[in-house]
């Protein structure tokens, strides 16, 4: 039995190996004619040999040997273009091949520019977004201006045209200031104190301001007449813009006050404007007759009514000099003239040369005193007003004036001899002494004042 499960075994085995030997050249040649059958037979007459190509956003352009309308012909060679705006990605020209297939592929991307930045105080809109031909168009903030081009377009290339403009503030501020305004002095001053609120400034592009006022301050005092007060306002961009307005300072006044004859006036602040208080006084040898003062009021009249200085009425029948000398105390100068007699000639020409200047005299507060004779017959007078004996005596024993001869005593108004005269002397000699020896600043003043009265 192992014997023959050997043979049986070697027999299989033989068979195996001739079917596996003849099935392995039966293939080899299978093979070799299915890759002969299927190589394509070249043909250049098949208008599909290969598929039409087709480019989205774009153009193919195809050259063959039978026109431009056969695009699938074997061997047709094809340029692939790109619309506008859109960029060729792959092979620029393709051909149709001998395995049906083309030599290459292409497509269009569309073309994008950078995302443009945004502009300080500024804006853009463009028409397409960033792409091809976009324009873009640049607006400012109210208040900024552009410098530079005003848009910008996206370009083939994908670059943008110009350069990128800026937003600057040129607009100037604005500023309003308050309106005029009057403003009446103040009584008894010739100036007024003036207040406003400050003025309003604006700007469209900066909130914070330099308000610069050009001349004096509010709440200041102000001279009487016009004031132009100016402002001035600058942005941070140093844009300008100015305003103004005046202030106008009235100082009401009354007519001028005329001083009454015989006496002259002593005025506050200006002499006649509103709430100035003018004071009566009079010369020496006279008072006054009327209010002591007047206040000019604002509707520019003068309170009360007028003075005058009428003259002083003496006590001529007094007993002693001194009772006759303490009436003229610092009111009156004296003139003492004494003569032997009436009919003396240097007596004679000097009454003629005092009568002459009586108004001037009177202008100088001089007050003329005669003495003539000797007793019994010795007479005294002041002017019409006789002197008593006792009078006569005292003045001659206190200014050691003689009976003897024609001579002239000058008192001051303290009763003081400042001067004697033996001769006749002219009236201008005695008013030029008067004036510069006698006479005080006001007083001299006060003479100018009258002195085209006596004319």
């Amino acid at each position: 039995m192992p014997t023959n499960r050997c043979v049986a075994a070697a027999a299989a085995a033989f068979i195996l190996f001739f079917f596996s030997a003849g099935a392995t050249t039966d293939y080899d040649s299978y093979s070799d004619f299915v890759e002969e059958d299927f190589t394509p037979q070249l043909d250049y007459k098949d208008p599909n040999w290969c598929r039409s190509p087709h480019l989205p956003n774009g153009e193919v352009s195809c050259r063959s040997a039978r026109g431009v309308a056969h695009r699938g012909l074997l061997g047709t060679r094809c340029e692939m273009t790109c619309d506008r705006g859109y960029r060729l990605l792959g092979r620029r020209s393709i051909q149709c091949l001998a395995n049906r297939l083309w030599s290459g592929s292409a497509y269009c991307r569309r073309i994008r520019c950078h995302v443009l930045p945004l502009i300080p105080q500024g804006r853009y809109s463009c028409t397409q977004g960033f792409f091809v031909d976009s324009r873009c168009e640049f607006t400012c903030r109210p208040g900024y201006r552009i410098e530079g081009e005003h848009s910008r377009t996206c370009l083939h290339r994908g670059s943008w045209s110009g350069v990128q403009p800026e937003c600057s503030d040129t607009d100037p501020p604005k500023i309003r200031c308050p309106p005029s305004r009057l403003k009446v002095a103040e009584p008894g001053k010739l100036t007024a104190r003036v207040s406003w609120d400050s003025p309003a400034a604006t700007d469209t592009a900066d909130k914070h301001l330099n308000v610069v006022l050009v001349d004096q301050q509010p709440g200041s005092e102000f001279k009487e007449g016009l004031h132009v007060i100016r402002y001035k306002v600058y942005d941070q961009a140093r844009n300008r813009a100015a305003c103004k307005f005046i202030v106008r300072v009235e100082v009401r006044r009354c007519p001028a006050l005329p001083p009454p004859l015989h006496g002259y006036l002593i005025c506050s602040s200006d002499g006649n404007n509103y709430g100035a208080e003018c004071e009566y006084l009079c010369d020496g040898g006279y008072e006054r007759k009327g209010a002591s003062s007047r206040v000019c009021q604002f509707n520019r009249s003068w309170s009360g009514g007028p003075t005058e200085c009428v003259s002083m009425e003496f006590k001529f029948s007094v007993q002693t000099v001194g009772a006759l000398l303490d009436q003229f105390y610092e009111k009156r100068r004296l003139l003492i003239m004494s003569a032997p007699n009436i009919s003396d000639p240097d007596y004679q020409l000097q009454n003629i040369m005092i009568q002459k200047s009586d108004c001037g005299l009177d202008l100088r507060h001089v007050t003329v005193v005669e003495l003539l004779g000797s007793p019994p017959r010795e007479t005294g007078r002041i002017k019409e007003n006789l002197l008593q004996s006792d009078v006569i005596e005292g003045l001659r024993q206190a200014f050691r004036i003689s009976r003897f001869y024609f001579s002239m005593v000058l008192l001051d108004k303290l009763g003081i001899d400042q001067e004697r005269f033996i001769v006749p002397v002219s009236s201008e000699e005695l008013f030029s002494y008067i004036d510069n020896f006698l006479l005080q600043e006001e007083e001299r003043e006060r003479l100018e004042l009258h002195r085209d009265f006596c004319d």
